[in-house]
């Protein structure tokens, strides 16, 4: 098989070697349904890019770090990007591009064209990769043409695929992918057509925008519907979109822009357009035997196919969390933008007001029937704030991924974290808490008066100053061992850290603010003029997602802590009561003593109990923080272990919450099993500078308080030893 070859020459015994997408395109050309001009790069030029240039054994490497399977998203976003990495990095052999350059120069000069992904299964009657491998347009000349190529080889194991994967069950380490370098017909008016319904097998479904589809496939632009009957093509029903804006070709790729106010009013379609678009989707269905979704657009010649796939039997709308959480991982710059307004504008007030509007209420004057009452209603709000945290915090997470993206594509760095210098922040919550603490810390260091009564345990009243501040700090985030609702009137904890803080050794500051300006002025000459306003929006975009990464925990916690002062009070009612209840029945027991609940899980017995003796084991992680650090570790289980923690200890835990970061400041490292560029411990790591390997299975089981650890955060290396 040829590496690159037209979709005329396409044949039935191809599909394997050109992808769905190539195949259905070719289909479609040889039955004269009208379709843009193209090439399909097959799959034997991809595996010999791979095989030729040793990127093959270094994929499977790196998904080998650990069982796949167990592979978090945050985990597999890091391999995806180092994988991205050595795609950028790695050019093709000299023989590839001579057999490529000469038909693809051929046939398209100079001219705009499309580069898209067409992955063998990837549009199949059981699987549907749909906008999980990337497509690019208004690409323009060889050399563009081929690093695009190897983007879109690259895609192949995007975090969204590999997660796709993930859950079909798929071998992952014998992927492949073909690609199509099609003609760019710029269209007035595009959409999709669903030959059936989901909701209805008797009805087709077109949408339909103004201008390119992108805007429609990337979920910018709302479009117009209609349900068509299938039997004869008759229209149903309309639902009209609002109608502003449109995609379009602009530079070296496409924008969105304002619509002519003039057709604002007027849908995409009238209704024989709508009648010639149900019929080109009934006459694929008829050519493959089975409904078809369809992209097509107008352009100034006529109805265009411009790829058709199967509807995917039995394909079902998820509502999971974690479904949505990692479909949201092809967020587009422009939802990113409106999530970032929504969060910013609504959603952060919202909160705040909400926790200020319960720190007022006194629970001890509400009898036991108001008490149920009360803690029902906080119940409700917390978990009605935990879906607008999966539904709006958690995708907007994803603007880090966007802008690491683009720097990397734009840069070519040889490190793929290099991005990540420039989205420091002193702005995150968990920052604002410490940068109090320390001053806290800088009073006791220059009181001995008042160092001494704090190590005695002493009356520290005598020093206004400092008790005025601490009290402040108490009200404003709780005594630091649990949410600061529950705490808030406690200082003991606060106390223990800031003596810590007080008189550990402190390195000298980097000077942050002129470090940060040089990088930003280097990001951005790699942009021209004209691209510099978006890649200046796209980096301060990403440094609200790094710091409401870390931010909106604590903001959850907020709410989650008011949750627990009346369940504390509720449980404190019931303290005669025997048994143990769970929260939703505390509120039950309250109004009805003798309510019987249901049963709690039985805690393990051996839970805190001996672990395994180590010694001198290395074990391997990934990197997430630079550094090399050695000291004793301090397994964190649980909260009451954050007040013991000792200056030059290493943090171990499962997963670093930023409600438990206010410890950092002591650490010499940090040690997660939970894995990934983007979690806490990492975040909060890079802010101090310390060593960080996360992604260790069994890291809080496998080591012990008290055990000296080596902690390489350059290779993602944990050495323990006597």
């Amino acid at each position: 098989m040829s590496i690159i070859i037209p979709l005329s020459g396409i044949v039935e015994s191809d599909p394997a070697e050109v992808g769905g997408k190539a195949y259905a395109l070719g289909t479609l050309a040889r039955r004269g349904i009208r379709v843009p001009q193209a090439l399909c790069v097959t799959r034997e030029a991809y595996e010999s890019y791979v095989r030729s240039t040793g990127l093959m054994e270094r994929i499977s490497l790196e998904l080998s770090r650990k069982d796949f399977r167990d592979m978090r998203w945050e985990e597999l976003w890091d391999s995806s990007l180092r994988i991205r990495g050595m795609f950028l990095n790695t050019a093709m052999p000299s023989s590839l591009v001579k057999k490529l350059r000469e038909p693809i120069e051929e046939l398209f000069g100079d001219r705009a064209v499309a580069v898209r992904s067409s992955a063998p299964g990837e549009d199949s009657s059981v699987a549907s990769f749909a906008g999980l491998h990337e497509s690019f347009l208004n690409v323009r000349g060889i050399y563009a043409i081929l690093d695009h190529i190897r983007l879109v080889w690259a895609s192949l194991w995007s975090d969204a695929a590999l997660l796709y994967r993930k859950e079909l069950g798929l071998d992952v380490h014998h992927s492949t992918m073909a690609v199509i370098i099609q003609e760019l017909v710029v269209g007035v008016k595009s959409g999709v057509v669903f030959g059936r319904s989901p909701l209805d097998d008797g009805a087709a479904v077109i949408e339909a925008i103004y201008g390119l589809n992108q805007g429609f496939v990337d979920g910018m632009v709302e479009p117009d519907r209609w349900v068509v009957r299938r039997d004869s093509g008759s229209i149903v029903s309309h639902e009209e979109a609002v109608r502003e804006k449109h995609m379009t070709p602009s530079g070296s790729g496409v924008s969105l822009e304002p619509l002519d106010p003039g057709i604002h009013t007027t849908p995409p379609l009238d209704d024989h357009e709508v009648g010639e678009v149900y019929h080109l989707a009934i006459s694929i269905e008829n050519l493959f035997g089975a409904p078809q979704d369809v992209e097509w657009t107008y352009a100034g010649d006529g109805l265009y196919a411009l790829q058709s796939r199967p509807i995917t039997a039995g394909r079902k709308r998820e509502t999971s969390d974690e479904r949505s959480w990692y479909r949201s991982l092809a967020r587009s710059f422009e939802h990113l933008k409106m999530l970032k307004m929504r969060i910013e504008d609504e959603l952060i007030p919202a909160m705040a007001k909400e926790a200020e509007a319960l720190s007022s209420l006194d629970l001890a004057a509400f009898d036991d029937h108001a008490l149920a009452g009360e803690i029902h209603d906080r119940l409700t709000t917390y978990r009605a704030w935990e879906r607008a945290y999966w539904k709006y915090f958690i995708p907007f997470a994803h603007g880090m991924r966007l802008f690491g993206r683009v720097y990397n594509d734009t840069l070519r760095p040889h490190d793929p974290y290099e991005f990540m210098d420039l989205l420091k922040s002193s702005n995150m919550l968990s920052m604002e808490r410490n940068a109090w603490l320390e001053r806290l810390a800088a009073q006791v260091r220059q009181s001995p008066g008042l160092a001494a009564a704090l190590r005695e345990g002493k009356d520290t009243s005598a020093f206004t100053s400092f008790e005025g501040d601490l009290q402040d700090f108490v009200r404003a985030f709780g005594d630091l061992s649990c949410y600061s609702a529950r705490c808030a009137g406690d200082d003991e904890v606060v106390r223990e850290i800031v003596l810590k803080l007080a008189f550990r050794p402190v390195s000298d500051d980097i000077p942050r603010a002129q470090r940060m300006e040089d990088l930003e002025e280097y990001y951005l000459s790699f942009f021209p003029d004209d691209r510099k306003p978006f890649a200046r929006e796209l980096l301060d975009l990403a440094r609200a997602s790094y710091r409401l990464r870390d931010d909106d925990n604590i903001y959850l916690g907020r709410i989650r802590g008011h949750c627990e002062v009346a369940l504390d009070e509720g449980r404190k009612r019931l303290g005669a009561h025997p048994g143990r209840f769970a929260d939703e029945d505390i509120p039950k027991v309250l109004r009805d003593r003798h309510f019987v609940p249901s049963p709690l899980p039985v805690e393990s017995a051996v839970s805190g109990g001996e672990k395994p003796s180590i010694h001198a084991r290395q074990l391997v992680g990934q990197p997430a923080g630079s550094g090399i650090a050695t000291g004793p570790a301090r397994v964190i289980a649980g909260k009451k272990d954050l007040a013991g923690f000792m200056p030059g200890e290493i943090v171990v835990c499962d997963a670093l919450d930023p409600n438990m970061t206010f410890i950092i400041p002591l650490a010499a490292g940090i040690v997660e099993r939970r894995g990934g560029m983007l979690i806490h411990g990492a975040i909060i790591a890079r802010e101090y500078g310390l060593p960080c390997v996360t992604g260790i299975p069994g890291a809080v089981d496998l080591i012990r308080t008290g055990d000296i650890l080596t902690v390489d955060g350059y290779l993602g290396i944990v050495v323990i030893s006597d």
